[in-house]
C-alpha cells in the first residue's frame, strides 16, 4: 500500500480522473490518505479519517510512508483553528494560506514537516472554541459542493469541519453522518450541537445541520446562514416557506 499527504493548501477531491470532473470534497493542508490506484496524471485515494474515496492530480501532494502515516493515524496532529494561517514554505520561500482545520503534520516548535518540505507557521493558529464560535465563524460563507473552508462549503462539509475543530471526526456526507451518534426522538429533547437531517419522505438524507437551540439551526443552503427549525423542518423568512423536511436528529457529544 502507498499513501501520501496534502502539501497544499486545499486540493479538490474529484468523483472521476478528470479537471471537469465534480468536486465531491476537498483535502486540507496535512491530510493525508490511502493511494488506491494511479491513473495517468490522476491519483485514486481513500482519506485516513473519515474514508472517503476520489481522484486528484498527482503534483497535488507528497508521498508518505507507511510508518509516517501509521504515526499521523495513531497520533493525529494539532489543527489550525483560524479561518486562514500563514506558512512559509522555506524550500522556494513562498507562503502558503492554510484554511481552519489544516493539520499540522510531524509539528516541532512552529515548523510543520511534510515529507522532505518545512512549512514554518507564522504567527498563532488558534485555538479550540465553544461550538457556537466556530459555527457562527462560517456564516455567510457561500455554498460550494464539496467545500470544506471559509471561501466556500457545503452542508455536510459545514458540519464535518465545525466538529473536526472540536475534535470529534464525522463521515463526509449528510447521510453517512446520519448513521452516527445517537437518536434524538422529538425537537424538544435536542440541545446545542445536534445534528438535524433532512430529507424526503421516501429516500437518502440529502441535508444536516447544527442545532443552536431556541428553534434555531445553522446550516450552508446558499450560503451558512441561521433558520428557524420547527417539526415540519427548516422554515427560511428570505422565502416564506419550509425549505428542508427534517427527518432525523443525531447527538455526538
Amino acid at each position: 500500500m502507498e499513501y501520501g499527504i496534502c502539501n497544499l493548501a486545499v486540493v479538490p477531491l474529484r468523483a472521476e480522473p478528470s479537471d471537469r470532473s465534480e468536486q465531491v470534497s476537498q483535502l486540507l493542508f496535512g491530510e493525508a490518505f490511502e493511494v488506491i490506484e494511479w491513473k495517468e496524471k490522476w491519483v485514486q485515494i481513500t482519506t485516513a479519517t473519515d474514508n472517503y474515496s476520489g481522484w486528484i492530480d498527482r503534483l497535488q501532494f507528497t508521498t508518505l510512508g507507511h510508518m509516517a502515516y501509521k504515526r499521523l493515524v495513531q497520533y493525529p496532529a494539532p489543527l489550525t483553528f483560524k479561518p486562514v494561517t500563514q506558512a512559509w514554505k522555506i524550500s522556494d520561500n513562498t507562503v502558503i494560506y492554510l484554511p481552519a482545520g489544516s493539520s499540522l503534520a510531524f509539528l516541532e516548535g512552529t515548523t510543520s514537516y511534510i515529507g522532505s518540505q518545512k512549512f514554518e507557521i507564522i504567527g498563532e493558529i488558534g485555538e479550540k472554541e465553544h461550538i457556537t464560535n466556530i459555527a457562527r465563524s462560517y456564516l455567510n460563507v457561500p455554498y460550494l459542493w464539496g467545500g470544506r473552508t471559509h471561501f466556500g462549503i457545503d452542508c455536510s462539509g459545514y458540519t464535518q469541519i465545525v466538529f473536526k475543530l472540536l475534535g470529534i471526526n464525522l463521515r463526509r456526507d449528510a447521510s453517512l453522518q446520519a448513521r452516527e451518534g445517537t437518536a434524538i426522538d422529538a425537537l424538544s429533547q435536542t440541545k446545542l450541537g445536534d445534528l438535524a437531517f433532512f430529507g424526503a419522505d421516501e429516500g437518502k438524507i440529502t441535508h444536516v445541520g447544527i442545532l443552536l437551540g431556541n428553534g434555531e439551526i445553522i446550516h450552508a443552503s446558499g450560503k451558512v446562514k441561521i433558520d428557524k427549525i420547527e417539526t415540519e423542518g427548516i422554515y427560511s423568512e428570505e422565502l416564506k416557506r419550509y425549505t428542508h423536511k427534517l427527518r432525523s436528529i443525531r447527538r455526538y457529544f
